[in-house]
């Protein structure tokens, strides 16, 4: 079963590595903005992230699922793979 907090740090190594950002891990605060503040998530930024998320959690992200809100923050697209794990 995976817990928050490492479903937290799956998360920024899966960022860190798709989009290949220069961050550390714990510069990704759950709070930290990602579409619209990071140049590297733009349209084939999200579709490398998609593709990683699925890969390293083995879930399926379905296109009405896509949306700004799910890269909003590093909190809220953990959420949504919590909540895709459940």
């Amino acid at each position: 079963m995976t817990t928050d907090t490492d479903t937290l740090g799956a998360v920024r190594a899966v960022l860190i590595e798709a989009l290949e950002l220069s961050q550390r891990p714990e510069e990704l605060q759950p709070d930290t903005a990602l579409f619209g503040a990071l140049p590297e998530l733009d349209s084939f930024g999200v579709v490398a992230l998609v593709g990683a998320i699925e890969d390293r959690f083995d879930i399926t992200i379905d296109d009405d699922e896509f949306g700004a809100e799910l890269f909003e923050t590093v909190g809220s697209l953990r959420s949504f793979v919590d909540a895709k794990l459940a």
